[in-house]
């Protein structure tokens, strides 16, 4: 049986770069994600009064 290095060799490289990839695939999914949430929260924040405009009602008729 003759193994020799050079075929050992690239299916290591293939194997890190595919997990480089794997993990900067997720790291870009965890971010998209995070923004994702920010904007959902900003969007639930009901909005406050400006000034006081508005706010007092002349009751005399």
């Amino acid at each position: 049986m003759n193994v020799n290095s050079s075929n050992i060799q690239p299916n290591v490289s293939n194997e890190t770069a595919n997990t480089k990839m794997l993990v900067k695939a997720k790291e870009h999914q965890e971010m998209q994600g995070e923004m994702a949430m920010q904007l959902i929260e900003a969007a639930s924040i009901p909005p406050q009064p400006v000034g006081n405009s508005g706010h007092i009602i002349n009751t005399k008729a």
